[in-house]
C-alpha cells in the first residue's frame, strides 16, 4: 500500500498542479479556454475529491481508484478528440459550440451574448514547447491512466 499511497500522493499533487496551470494561462495569461478545454478538467476535479475519498475513508480504495481510472481514459479520448479537431481530422462537434441560447433574450442581453463569441475547438490560443495543451493533456491522461492502472494491479497483489 505504501507504492500505491505515494502514487495516488503523487497524482493528487499533480492534478491540484495540473488545475493551478489550467487557471494561470487562463485567468493570468487570458487565454480564453474552448468548451473541449473545460471538459478536459474534468478528469482532474474527480481525482482531487476521489483520491482524498481514499486517504479519508481508507475504504474501496480499489473501486475508487478504478473511478479515477476511468475518469483519466475519459479525459484522455476527449483530449485525442481535441487534438483532431486542432489538426483538421475531426470537425468540430456540437461540444465546441454549447451556448445557453434556448431562452428569449432581450436586446441588451442578445449584445452581451454576441460580444462573448464561444472560442473554437480549432484555435490553440496557446502552446508551451511547441505543443498545444490539449496534445500535452493527451499524453498526460494516457500516462495517469497507466499509473492507476499499476495501483489497482497492486491492490489486488497485497491482498
Amino acid at each position: 500500500m505504501s507504492d500505491n499511497k505515494f502514487l495516488l500522493n503523487s497524482i493528487l499533487a499533480f492534478s491540484i498542479l495540473s488545475l493551478s496551470i489550467a487557471y494561470f494561462v487562463q485567468y493570468i495569461l487570458g487565454h480564453k479556454p474552448c468548451n473541449l478545454c473545460l471538459i478536459e478538467r474534468i478528469p482532474y476535479f474527480s481525482a482531487v475529491v476521489v483520491i482524498s475519498l481514499i486517504f479519508i475513508t481508507k475504504r474501496f480504495e480499489r473501486l475508487f481508484s478504478a473511478i479515477v481510472l476511468l475518469f483519466f481514459i475519459f479525459g484522455s479520448l476527449v483530449s485525442f478528440y481535441h487534438v483532431g479537431i486542432e489538426q483538421g481530422f475531426f470537425d468540430e462537434s456540437l461540444v465546441c459550440n454549447l451556448e445557453n441560447s434556448r431562452e428569449s433574450l432581450s436586446k441588451d442581453q442578445l449584445l452581451k451574448q454576441l460580444k462573448n463569441v464561444p472560442i473554437s475547438c480549432k484555435e490553440v490560443t496557446f502552446r508551451f514547447l511547441g505543443l498545444s495543451l490539449a496534445t500535452i493533456n493527451t499524453i498526460i491522461s494516457t500516462i495517469l491512466s497507466g499509473i492507476m492502472l499499476k495501483i489497482i494491479i497492486n491492490y489486488g497483489q497485497n491482498k
